[in-house]
């Protein structure tokens, strides 16, 4: 399966094509729209000429910044993601010596994903079951348990980016969110 969040084939490509660029997406998934967030892998590429962990944690800070403020933006607060970004790669090469996938790859059960995912900068819990669905939804990562660690996130339906794959489900996933926001603004 090829991603379809980011509306752009370029952009979506590099979903498709660096592992790493998966996770940075779903950092910046966060106050922001999901197709802008998931097209902040490819600017980093486009601007920096590397989605890859090791590069990105070796930048010099102050070069990453302005890569990641440059109009447009990869995120609505560049700066202090652009911090985030490069704590999130220095956390892969440290953890899976730049190898991202051994993130999920080498997860023994849902827990244990959930535990590694979890431990990623920047990963709270309902990213982190974000991702676990995402990666089991969209790219067939299924460890025993895994629909336990993801929660609803698990569950069929349009509730997060892990159910988008065309432009038609990413609007029912809005609405879904939509109508959650509201019936929680409903209830007090």
């Amino acid at each position: 399966m090829s991603f379809q969040v980011t509306g752009m084939p370029e952009a979506d490509a590099v979903l498709d094509e660096h592992p790493f660029a998966v996770v940075v997406a779903m950092l910046l998934d966060q106050q922001y729209g999901m197709e802008h967030a998931f097209r902040g892998p490819w600017k980093i590429k486009s601007r920096l000429g590397s989605i890859d962990p090791g590069v990105i944690a070796e930048t010099d800070p102050d070069r990453f910044v302005e890569l990641a403020t440059t109009p447009p933006a990869i995120h609505r607060y560049g700066r202090s993601m652009a911090g985030r970004v490069q704590d999130l790669a220095r956390h892969v090469v440290e953890e899976y010596d730049g190898d991202a996938t051994r993130i999920w790859r080498d997860a023994t059960s849902g827990d244990d994903l959930f535990n590694r995912v979890r431990a990623l900068p920047g990963y709270g819990d309902q990213k982190t079951k974000v991702f676990i669905a995402l990666l089991a939804k969209q790219l067939d990562v299924r460890p025993e348990g895994w629909e336990k660690a993801a929660g609803d996130y698990a569950l069929d339906g349009y509730r997060s980016v892990a159910d988008v794959t065309s432009p038609e489900t990413l609007q029912k996933v809005r609405d879904f969110k939509k109508a959650k926001k509201a019936a929680a603004k409903a209830a007090g």
